[in-house]
């Protein structure tokens, strides 16, 4: 089998494309298990290294694992989704590919035309190639907003309050309805924010919550655009690659009506960031970079929007993995990432 993944580019699904050569199988819409033969990362663009940071994360030579390949094309473009997918209906699909907060708030009209006309041509294309593929694709709890119950869990109703979190709404519906119609085996990962994210900070509204992370362990000053005590749904990277390929693995029978799944995660405050680093600090002799007040209104104004907790229950009952600690979270980043997370 092959294995598409849009916005194989960029952190997580770079991070998914090491999982699954590690994993080397997966289970088909028919309830097969088959290996992995290929792997085709989909997005914009990639950085000249995006290949040597896939392969450098294994030992064994390269001709023992599936094969990998870079395409780039826009999601917005017929032929580049086509080159993508290719003819052979024997596939999955991971949807990662996305504008984020920031960028959706400032570009109402390119965040439609990638988030939801993007997607829909994705799953347009599927129907063409047939076979009843999986389609696993990345929503986010942006999907709520406005006055939430604490918890928000699956029942909870969709009230986005930014332009990102309606097209991750829409996107939710195109995955059951197109699963309705037989045309794909769908399902939604509804995202709490993913912690901690490497390298520079991002337009997303919830950079921060990697930044507050990141930067203090380079001995970097992070900027806090929120306040100190601004709670927020969090969960590690590594918790949300093994996830998406659980949620893969789910026969859909098991899912029902509802393909949209949220994710188990912590409820984290900037402070109890500080106070995880400085344990962290304490054990390891980390010498810490400080985090200074920075209040954003904007950024503020979005997340007070955001679920402050979620309820991933159902997630858990159907097998997927429960939200690591901050300790554990930190920890995973130090090892995967050492070179660039340390001084």
């Amino acid at each position: 089998m092959r294995v598409v993944i849009t916005g194989g580019g960029g952190f997580l699904g770079r991070q998914l494309c090491k999982r699954l050569l590690g994993v080397g199988e997966l289970t088909l819409a028919d309830g097969s298990r088959s290996a992995i033969q290929e792997i085709t990362l989909f997005d914009r663009s990639f950085d000249s290294g995006a290949l040597d940071s896939i392969w450098s994360h294994f030992q064994s030579p390269h001709h023992s694992l599936p094969s990998v390949r870079c395409v780039s094309g826009s999601i917005e473009e017929e032929s580049s989704v086509q080159a993508a997918l290719g003819k052979d209906s024997n596939l999955s699909v991971f949807h990662l590919a996305s504008m984020v907060s920031g960028e959706c708030e400032d570009q109402f009209d390119e965040a439609w035309r990638v988030n939801v006309l993007g997607m829909r041509l994705l799953l347009d294309t599927l129907c063409k190639v047939g076979g009843n593929p999986k389609v696993v694709f990345s929503s986010s709890i942006a999907c709520f907003g406005g006055e939430l119950p604490a918890p928000c869990d699956d029942r909870t109703k969709h009230t986005p309050q930014t332009t990102y979190g309606m097209t991750k709404v829409i996107g939710e519906l195109m995955i059951n309805d197109y699963s309705r119609k037989g045309y794909i085996d769908g399902r939604s990962a509804r995202l709490p924010t993913v912690i901690i994210r490497p390298g520079k900070p991002n337009t997303a509204a919830s950079s921060w919550a990697s930044g507050m992370f990141r930067e203090p362990l380079k001995q970097e000053v992070c900027l806090l655009p929120v306040d100190w005590d601004q709670p927020h749904p969090m969960t590690g990277y590594r918790t949300v690659i093994d996830s998406l390929i659980a949620l893969h693995e789910v026969p859909q029978a098991v899912l029902g009506h509802d393909r949209a799944i949220g994710l188990p995660a912590r409820c984290v405050t900037p402070r109890m960031a500080k106070e995880a680093l400085q344990r962290f600090a304490a054990e390891t002799g980390v010498v810490l970079g400080e985090i200074q007040e920075s209040p954003d209104a904007r950024i503020q104004s979005i997340v007070r929007q955001w679920p402050k907790q979620v309820d991933g229950a159902r997630g858990i009952a159907i097998g997927l993995p429960d939200a690591p600690s901050l300790s554990e979270i930190i920890h995973d980043y130090i090892d995967d990432f050492g070179n660039q997370a340390l001084p």
